[in-house]
């Protein structure tokens, strides 16, 4: 049985990422650095007779962070598919004229370095078993300038980036790497509706046929509001 590691598991996108990779026969460890969170996500899968099991840490802690992944592997002996989708709020990001060195760098300590610190650990076994997934899940200033998230964008382009590059490397390993970019609010019965999100994202794992998708499909971002 396969493993798949969320980080950043939350009651939303995450615990519908579990259901959802879950009902096809997958285990699910959540990553969070919120117990309450992470309770409530694996009550409801074992509801659902999924395999699960909670990790409570920082991902802004990279020494914890490597512990809980490590931890991770020896519970349920490999992961196979990463999925990195952490959310430090709305009211971290900043506006580009008021974006500071500061807010760039709480940015880049709570996206870029786990990022490349868990990829690291999980990428030898993947290389070994030429197999494996890993998964980035970004906002939409990964992929267009939004002058309202200055901060989040030189970081989440800065992941795409990463990822691309991951993807060109490895695809010919038989370790595929995909990127979905959100450019909507996660709620459900909206238009950015988590399961809908969820599906989105496992049949871009499934067919492997391209790297990345903009989420809701055909979204103008030309059209997004300046806040």
């Amino acid at each position: 049985m396969k493993t798949i590691a969320i980080v950043g598991a939350g009651p939303g996108l995450g615990l519908s990422l579990a259901k959802k990779f879950g009902e096809n026969g997958f285990r699910v460890a959540a990553i969070s650095r919120n117990p309450e969170k992470l309770s409530m996500i694996i009550s409801e899968l074992k509801e659902l007779n999924i395999e699960a099991q909670s990790y409570v840490a920082d991902v802004t802690n990279l020494a914890a962070l490597k512990l809980t992944i490590q931890a991770v592997k020896k519970d349920f002996g490999s992961i196979d598919v990463l999925e990195f989708s952490p959310y430090a709020g709305w009211d971290k990001f900043t506006n580009v004229l008021e974006t500071t060195p500061e807010s760039v760098l709480e940015q880049v300590n709570s996206y870029v370095l786990p990022a490349v610190l868990l990829v690291n650990e999980v990428l030898p076994d993947m290389i070994n078993n030429h197999s494996g997934a890993i998964l980035f899940t970004t906002g939409l200033s990964a992929m267009f300038p939004l002058p309202f998230v200055g901060n989040g964008g030189i970081v989440m382009s800065g992941i795409r980036n990463y990822a691309t590059n991951l993807h060109n490397e490895l695809k010919e390993k038989g370790i595929f790497v995909g990127h979905l970019s959100i450019g909507t609010l996660i709620q459900a019965g909206t238009a950015g509706d988590p399961d809908v999100i969820a599906d989105t994202w496992y049949d871009l794992y499934e067919k492997k046929d391209r790297f990345e998708e903009i989420f809701p499909p055909g979204f103008d971002p030309t059209k997004i509001p300046n806040p």
